[in-house]
């Protein structure tokens, strides 16, 4: 089938949902550690608590892929995944906050990150299924901007909320503040709406041959058709793809340091938290305040460079662009080694935002153009391997690190993860590339 060239407000129309997604992300990736440490959490048991996300994206991506790959309805292919973790995801948001125990957050967190999963697996093949190959960096473009622009809205609210709408930022010890209660709830509202937009804006193309569709159904049926597709996959994969893998695998490794161990670093050594002294529960509000702020401001140089990337993708490989904007990405992570000023973190978050920009989109621009078109859901998901591999070894290997080495700072934490994504940079040179230049 010869797809049609989609103009910008289509592709802006299908991207949408995007920023509904990154508004559930952007909220846990900001508050996550500070929630966990108001409620009790020690620093080294902050990887084992984040371990939801690598390990909901294992299981539910590729099974998502797979099924929408075979589903075909009144709502269409992968629409129906996009509806059902929002509503999931949006139930999720508005208890969080409302978290009494540590245990109950991580549980809350379980549930977030497969409902979340549920509807972001399928925009990536949504992008494949309805753009033609020479647009696909721009569709992916399109979803970064999104996810920067949502990003920088979640991250941002609870010191917005605080300072500029005086909404208490802080509690009492074992409670969460009211200013993130407001945040979450606003973030389950953004998540839904956007989400229905997209569902309602844009339609999805039907099987090509409905009768060899319901055919190939009826042969991968149930979890013996998936486990051979799943098998069948991994021996098949494109060379692009396992060249990808590791280049993943090292950016993911980088920004999960980053996620978990930004706020206790800067919380030490920029606010000076100190464990057991009767100013450490506000000093630890303050740093998840100003990780939001930090995180908002990536979010906003990925939001600004996204359409420089539009432009970049017009004249330059997918892989140059990757290359440059990780080793910025790693550049701004080992900088903040450096500061002790809390406004100073900021540049350092530029390079991170240039390098979020990239990871977002030219990965799977690179990836999209090697993969057959009614395997993408299934490939899509399977890629995400290579995303929470990484983070898995993080969550379970770095915290019993810091337990029994209680001298690593987690501030080498956040550096290494800078080194991981220079890494990751060189590994890029290894990609093959058969994409086409847009025109």
């Amino acid at each position: 089938m010869q797809k049609p060239h989609l103009s910008f407000w289509q592709i802006w129309n299908m991207s949408f949902g995007f920023l509904g997604i990154q508004f559930g992300w952007g909220l846990q990736m900001a508050n996550m550690s500070a929630i966990y440490q108001m409620l009790g959490a020690e620093e080294s048991q902050l990887p084992l608590l984040w371990l939801a996300a690598p390990v909901t994206g294992l299981l539910v991506q590729p099974i998502i892929g797979y099924m929408s790959d075979r589903t075909w309805n009144r709502l269409g292919r992968r629409r129906p995944y996009f509806l059902a973790g929002a509503l999931l995801a949006s139930t999720a948001l508005v208890f969080m906050p409302n978290s009494s125990t540590l245990w109950m957050a991580a549980g809350l967190l379980w549930i977030l990150d497969a409902s979340v999963n549920i509807s972001m697996e399928p925009f990536r093949a949504f992008v494949a299924d309805k753009l033609p190959e020479e647009q696909r960096k721009q569709g992916f473009a399109v979803q970064s901007l999104f996810i920067g622009l949502g990003a920088v809205l979640s991250s941002a609210m609870p010191f917005v909320l605080t300072n500029w709408f005086g909404v208490a930022g802080t509690a009492p010890e074992g409670k969460i503040p009211p200013a993130v209660h407001y945040a979450f709830y606003a973030g389950a509202g953004a998540f839904i709406l956007a989400v229905l937009w997209t569902i309602i804006s844009t339609t999805e193309y039907p099987p090509e041959d409905l009768v060899a569709f319901e055919r190939m159904k009826a042969e991968h049926r149930g979890v013996g058709g998936f486990c051979r597709e799943f098998l069948h996959g991994l021996k098949t994969m494109p060379v692009a793809m396992r060249q990808l893998a590791w280049v993943q695998f090292f950016t993911w490794m980088g920004l999960f340091c980053m996620w978990i161990y930004f706020s206790p670093a800067i919380a030490r050594h920029v606010f000076g938290a100190v464990k057991d002294t009767p100013e450490f529960a506000a000093r630890v509000a303050e740093a998840g305040q100003w990780t939001g702020v930090s995180f908002s401001v990536y979010n906003g140089v990925c939001f600004i460079f996204s359409f420089i990337l539009l432009a970049l993708a017009r004249r330059f490989s997918a892989r140059g662009i990757h290359i440059a904007c990780l080793l910025l990405g790693g550049l701004g992570l080992i900088s903040v080694a450096a500061i002790t000023q809390k406004e100073i973190l900021l540049v350092s978050m530029v390079g991170v935002g240039i390098a979020w920009a990239s990871i977002l989109s030219m990965p799977y621009a690179m990836l999209a153009n090697c993969l057959p078109a009614e395997k993408m859901g299934f490939y899509m998901g399977v890629f995400n391997f290579f995303i929470v591999l990484p983070q898995i070894t993080v969550a379970l290997g770095l915290g019993e690190v810091l337990a029994h080495f209680p001298g690593v700072d987690s501030l080498y934490v956040v550096m290494g993860g800078g080194a991981c994504m220079i890494l990751a940079a060189l590994l890029t040179l290894r990609v093959q590339s058969t994409e086409h230049r847009m025109a």
